[in-house]
């Protein structure tokens, strides 16, 4: 008995470690990263205007890319600073 109780404690904290392990967009099933979206890109950009990377940030490769695209956009238009404060 006491082994199936560790065992489902076990894989609840398992299923609680994989969620938070995985990237944020797909987590809220996003598909496409908008540029105008500005609190999403400062969370993945640093104070000294520099994008973290996958490591830091849990994001997958395909997002990582579609993100830097987002965030050159955003900087072009003058919606992130290209350089921080």
């Amino acid at each position: 008995m006491a082994s199936n109780t560790k065992l489902k404690n076990l894989r609840k904290l398992l299923k609680k470690q994989s969620e938070r392990n995985k990237c944020r967009f797909t987590r809220a099933r996003v598909y496409d990263i908008d540029y105008k979206d500005i609190a999403t890109l400062q969370k993945m950009v640093s104070q000294q205007g520099k994008m973290y990377g996958r490591k830091r940030t849990g994001t997958r490769s395909n997002f990582q890319r579609k993100l830097k695209v987002a965030i050159k956009r955003a900087r072009f238009m003058a919606l992130l600073p290209y350089v921080g404060r």
